[in-house]
Formats: C-alpha cells, structure tokens, sequence
C-alpha cells in the first residue's frame, strides 16, 4: 500500500523531514501500525515516534485515533499537540 506522509513542526525539524511518499507492507493496517513500523527505522525516527509519546494524527486531513485504518494513496499526517495560552 502507497501512502503520503506528512510531519509537521517540532517532529519535522527531528526527522530532518517534512513528507514522503512509502510503500507499506500488507500487515500494516492502521495507523498505530504505521507509528510502530516508522520507529523500526531507528534513531531518530524511534525517539521522535516512540509509544508513549503525545502526537496527533490525521487520515487526509482529518482528526484520527490512533487506531483508524489506512487505505490505498492516503496521507497520513503527524503533528505534535499544540498548546496555548
């Protein structure tokens, strides 16, 4: 499966990165999935993506749990929370 990535602000300027286009393996299925393969690539990848850590996601650009599945050309976004005040 194709996809187009997408990482914004603090998680951009880790990963030296701001999108990508991969081939994913038929396994996985949802975007917590696609968390665990991306940290497998190693630093910095692990540490900016570890589990644990506080980031948001969107599934063409839409607000997604972790959970949601991926589908065939998607772009899937990674974002840091943002705060305010």
């Amino acid at each position: 499966m194709k996809l187009q990535l997408r990482f914004f602000a603090s998680l951009r300027e880790a990963l030296g990165v701001s999108q990508e286009e991969i081939t994913i393996p038929t396994a996985i299925k949802t975007i917590a999935d696609l968390r665990v393969h991306l940290t497998e690539r190693g630093n910095p990848w692990a540490q900016v993506l570890a589990q644990g850590k506080a980031l948001r996601c969107a599934l063409n650009q839409q607000m997604v749990d972790p959970s949601a599945p991926l589908q065939e050309n998607a772009e899937v976004a990674f974002f840091p929370p943002v705060t305010g005040g």
